[in-house]
């Protein structure tokens, strides 16, 4: 059986959520939270790991960055390849898993979001995805990373452990809970079509943001700075999610 991450029926399955319209609609204004936060500039060669369907590529690419896209699902990857297409818009996309891929010093800046890190059930592997990234970047590249942090977490599932979501008429439901000590989020992601029920069960690793920072400098990064939003708020009691800028 196929571990959540591995499985194309889910990612397939959950496009629709994870890919919603109002995320598209909000990627050029992350994108100019995004750049102000790297300090980069266009022409800078840009990472973006765990792409999806090139929501962030697109628009970097479209504002002059040098982009490349990394998805392990082929249909993702054929999604922003179209798009990129219908707008001439030069980015390379690849299919490849984030535990394997590296491009030694090519990238000025990687970033990794929407909570696409602390999949595996072997802390080692999440080692391994940041040590490729530390080898991708230049020297003096920045990794800039978006998660859920445990902290949020806590706070969060005190008042909202369901939510739901509806496309065309297929509903999208997700319940959510600590487990294993509040090691992990524990999610039941549910989709309902023509009346035929599916169900994923997906475990993420939650990273306070101690420890996040902590596997940052173990893997060599010379300064980690936290925040709680894109707009470099600090990563405090009022964070709405735990994002880490790296710079090697």
């Amino acid at each position: 059986m196929k571990v959540w991450h591995e499985d194309d029926e889910f990612w397939e399955s959950f496009a629709p959520k994870i890919f919603a319209k109002d995320l598209w609609d909000n990627a050029p204004v992350e994108l100019e939270k995004i750049i102000s936060l790297l300090r980069i500039n266009p022409g800078a060669c840009i990472l973006d790991l765990c792409c999806g369907t090139g929501r962030h590529s697109l628009e970097f690419a479209r504002q002059g960055f040098q982009v490349t896209g990394v998805d392990r699902t082929l249909t993702y990857i054929k999604e922003a390849k179209k798009r990129a297409a219908a707008e001439n818009l030069a980015i390379e996309f690849v299919q490849e898993d984030m535990r394997t891929y590296s491009s030694p010093e090519t990238f000025d800046a990687v970033i990794n979001f929407y909570t696409s890190f602390g999949y595996f059930e072997d802390p080692e592997e999440d080692r391994q995805v940041l040590n490729n990234i530390y080898l991708s970047l230049k020297p003096g590249g920045k990794f800039l990373i978006d998660v859920i942090g445990r902290e949020e977490f806590a706070r969060i599932i005190a008042f909202r452990q369901r939510e739901w979501f509806e496309d065309n008429g297929v509903f999208y439901l997700q319940e959510s809970k600590p487990n294993d000590n509040w090691k992990n989020i524990e999610n039941r992601w549910i989709r309902f079509k023509d009346n035929q029920k599916k169900e994923f069960l997906v475990v993420h690793r939650l990273y306070s943001g101690t420890e996040l920072s902590a596997a940052l400098f173990e893997t060599g990064f010379k300064s980690v700075d936290l925040f709680g939003e894109l707009n470099g708020s600090p990563y405090d009691h009022t964070a709405r999610r735990l994002i880490a800028l790296a710079i090697k």
